[in-house]
């Protein structure tokens, strides 16, 4: 019996990194339903009560966007009211956007990619994890589960920022097939008031870990709904000061939060702030679209694609496709049957809801367009 230990992070959509990757696609969305060519670029900062935002936003109507209403609701849904600081009134935000209709003629173009990229995808056969790696499902649930506490117990106190860190020991056999997993190590940061009660935290965040466990090892076999020897509730100590407070925040940092975890490699680019005929994101939804195509028709049980866009790419690059199971040959001879046109992601990927996918993952839903892989 041979073991592997892949660790596995998450955050919670009060965190600054995760307010600020929402704002970023709130933006997004607004433009988007102005027009489905709409251009968006942005970068969003959060800092204590300011928030700052650059970049640019192209469609009829741009400069009568709301941003100010756009970023407190922003901050309402990700749980910040008049107890944890900032409210959403409070907010002040510094734009500095390029706000306008496209330029005559830009709309056509929007099929042509206007840089560069590098995009990553990646599916494995397992059906229950959404065909992602075991910790970073793992740790997408007890992140979820986690979340919910602030509002299934008021009484602990908790507040809208939190982070959560898993390590999953997987057990192969001497073919180095699969054969379970276990959860070695656990810890989370959970916001929470200084005088709340630290030992009830403790046994709620047990009991939730163990019912993530218990639905875990119900749908994947192999998986061991044990409790780890080391768990962890705010390790550091107290966790009052958090959110836009406690550290500033920045769209597009969380790219292995967003991506598979660091088990495996990421593209250049960020997806929060961008719309889908950019070459970033769009590039990132089909690599894992055909990635997840590959591992479906059978042709590999793990596939991992890189694709690349040079300016002025309809359609995206094929570098490489590996996957276990199956031949290169035969693995980019399917891959050369896909479209992975801007013309098809940017009129068909945007689900709505984008404020949600970038808080729970791009990957989280297996009814979002790119992961529908039996359409398009």
């Amino acid at each position: 019996m041979n073991q592997k230990l892949y660790p596995a992070e998450f955050i919670f959509p009060g965190h600054p990194d995760k307010l600020s990757d929402a704002i970023a696609d709130a933006l997004v969305e607004q433009a988007w339903r102005r027009d489905p060519r709409a251009l968006v670029g942005v970068e969003v900062a959060v800092h204590r009560d300011h928030v700052y935002i650059t970049g640019r936003v192209a469609c009829p109507g741009a400069a009568d966007i709301d941003v100010t209403a756009l970023v407190q609701g922003v901050y309402r849904t990700a749980g910040y009211d008049d107890h944890w600081y900032p409210a959403p009134q409070q907010v002040q935000v510094v734009s500095n956007l390029c706000l306008g209709p496209l330029e005559v003629g830009e709309s056509e173009f929007r099929e042509l990619s206007d840089d560069q990229a590098i995009c990553i995808g990646y599916a494995n056969h397992l059906e229950a994890t959404n065909h992602l790696p075991v910790e970073q499902w793992l740790v997408a649930a007890v992140s979820k589960r986690l979340c919910r506490l602030r509002f299934e117990q008021p009484e602990l106190n908790l507040g809208p920022d939190g982070k959560v860190l898993v390590v999953v020991e997987e057990h192969t056999d001497d073919t180095g097939a699969t054969v379970g997993w276990w959860l070695r190590d656990f810890s989370c940061s959970l916001q929470q008031r200084i005088q709340a009660d630290e030992i009830a935290l403790h046994r709620a965040v047990r009991q939730a870990l163990q019912q993530v466990l218990a639905d875990a090892s119900s749908v994947l076999p192999g998986f061991s709904d044990e409790l780890p020897d080391q768990l962890s509730v705010n390790g550091a100590g107290d966790f009052e000061v958090g959110g836009p407070e406690g550290d500033n925040g920045l769209s597009g940092k969380k790219l292995v939060v967003d991506a598979y975890g660091p088990r495996i490699p990421i593209g250049g680019g960020a997806w929060s702030g961008k719309d889908f005929f950019k070459a970033d994101r769009a590039g990132g939804m089909h690599a894992r679209r055909l990635a997840k195509m590959l591992v479906r028709l059978g042709l590999a049980q793990e596939a991992t694609v890189a694709l690349a866009w040079h300016p002025g790419d309809r359609s995206a690059r094929v570098v490489s496709v590996a996957g276990s199971g199956c031949g290169s040959g035969r693995l980019n001879e399917a891959a050369s049957l896909f479209d992975l046109s801007l013309l098809l992601s940017g009129t068909q990927f945007n689900p709505g809801g984008l404020v949600e996918v970038s808080r729970w993952g791009h990957f989280s839903n297996p009814g979002y367009p790119w992961e529908r892989v039996s359409k398009l």
